[in-house]
């Protein structure tokens, strides 16, 4: 069974999208959100630097129609992906990719909304000093009970040995220096603010009035959520969550258990992937995994969804 994976933000490199606009239609795509969201997808794709693309009002648009002109090579309809891919998921603001590729969104509405995230979530992370940072190694029920002692918030559990905490500066630097046992290092993320965290309150109530003005349908494709691993299959509860999600931890290691529990055999991590494989390989072994890239990734795309894709139909 074939698994698409959409990544989340902090996957975004300088001039990643410059591959994609060789293909036929890819720049007039972007081009048209680009004037529909008011934020050029094609510059901050190819020309804009790591400190541009950083900023979460851009960063979050930007992953989004990655994801979407990637898949778009794979699976050229609805009918396709259907019938091709078992489940999708995406990490975080991947999550509206996943909307959009299972039909529970429509590509403009998720570039509209994640614009609308974007925005609302930079805004909110500017009232206080907050960030992130991830913890590597140390187990589970070691590393949550010591986040929660210095007032941290796990706001990703991704599985394989990896956790993200946030909070503000000063309970970041309390980490830093009072590590979980077991836990090898700290690294600070490079992301402007405590995401999946109380401080994006404001956020959830600006996407709780988005949302009002955009069409779900029930999805075609197993859309599991990052609030609890389900499987979602009302077109309203997936737009529900997703705004609820802002203010709540990512638990990619359940949405890993789900896929587990469908009998995933493949996973594909849409552009720009990576990050999310590589915690697959280690959660997961035995499934194949491919991260696509760059347009010289899709012949082993297809090779793998070829290969894969029968067991899901």
């Amino acid at each position: 069974m074939l698994v698409l994976v959409a990544p989340g933000q902090g996957a975004q490199t300088p001039g990643f999208l410059t591959p994609w606009l060789d293909l036929p239609g890819v720049e007039d795509r972007l081009r048209a959100w680009s004037a529909a969201i008011d934020l050029d997808l094609v510059h901050y794709g190819t020309n804009a630097d790591a400190d541009e693309i950083r900023d979460t009002a851009v960063a979050q648009p930007l992953l989004v129609a990655a994801s979407l002109v990637s898949a778009r090579q794979l699976f050229a309809t609805a009918e396709d992906f259907s019938r091709q891919v078992g489940a999708a998921a995406g990490h975080s603001v991947g999550e509206l990719a996943a909307a959009a590729l299972t039909g529970a969104l429509s590509e403009d509405d998720a570039l509209t909304l994640v614009r609308k995230r974007g925005l609302a979530m930079a805004e909110a992370a500017a009232v206080t000093e907050t960030g992130m940072a991830a913890l590597l190694g140390g187990e589970q029920d070691v590393v949550l009970p010591h986040l929660e002692k210095l007032g941290l918030t796990p706001a990703n559990v991704n599985g394989a040995g990896q956790i993200v905490a946030a909070g503000t500066a000063a309970q970041l630097a309390a980490l830093a220096e009072d590590k979980p046992e077991g836990t090898r290092r700290v690294v600070p993320l490079k992301v402007a603010g405590a995401f999946h965290t109380e401080h994006m309150a404001p956020a959830v109530t600006a996407l709780e009035a988005a949302v009002g003005q955009v069409t779900a349908a029930d999805p075609h494709t197993r859309y599991v959520s990052n609030k609890d691993g389900r499987v979602v299959t009302e077109g309203q509860d997936v737009v529900r969550r997703l705004v609820g999600q802002v203010a709540n931890p990512v638990r990619w290691d359940l949405c890993m258990e789900t896929f587990k529990e469908l009998g995933v055999t493949g996973i594909i991590e849409v552009s720009p992937g990576g990050t999310l494989v590589g915690i697959a390989k280690r959660a997961l072994p035995g499934v194949q995994t491919l991260a696509l890239k760059t347009p010289d990734d899709l012949d082993a795309a297809r090779t793998l969804i070829a290969e894969h894709s029968a067991q899901a139909e």
